[in-house]
């Protein structure tokens, strides 16, 4: 069983930039792909961003490429996401989730979940 936990979500002024963490317990995250999804009020949950088991594949969505980094240190159970230039419109909670071998559009791909962090970001 894997267990994570999100932290580092803020209420941040537009152009501001938060580095968001996830954080795994109970088993380790060397055998996992691992996702970062936000879900907006109101609004089906999605996928911005997903890392490969080596760090050596990532992808992003269209709504974050170019102002968003994800990486991971399995060494210490740590997956990361850093946006930059937030705007309103990704105000959301934030989750990673992890995902056997490969990364995966399929929400259902995903076996363990965070709980989320709020990331609010307003004037």
């Amino acid at each position: 069983q894997l267990h994570l936990v999100e932290s580092g979500g803020d209420l941040v002024h537009p152009g501001g930039s938060l580095r968001l963490s996830c954080t795994a317990s109970e088993s380790t995250l060397h055998d996992y792909a691992i996702g970062w999804f936000r879900q907006a009020p109101g609004k089906e949950r999605e996928g911005i961003s997903c890392i490969s088991r080596t760090g050596t594949i990532s992808n992003y969505a269209d709504s974050v490429k170019g102002r968003s980094t994800i990486s991971r240190d399995n060494a210490n159970n740590t997956a990361f996401l850093e946006m930059t230039t937030l705007q309103p419109e990704d105000t959301a909670t934030y989750y990673c989730a992890a995902a056997l071998d490969v990364c995966s559009r399929y929400l259902e791909w995903y076996k363990f979940w965070g709980r989320g962090t709020q990331v609010t970001v307003s004037s």
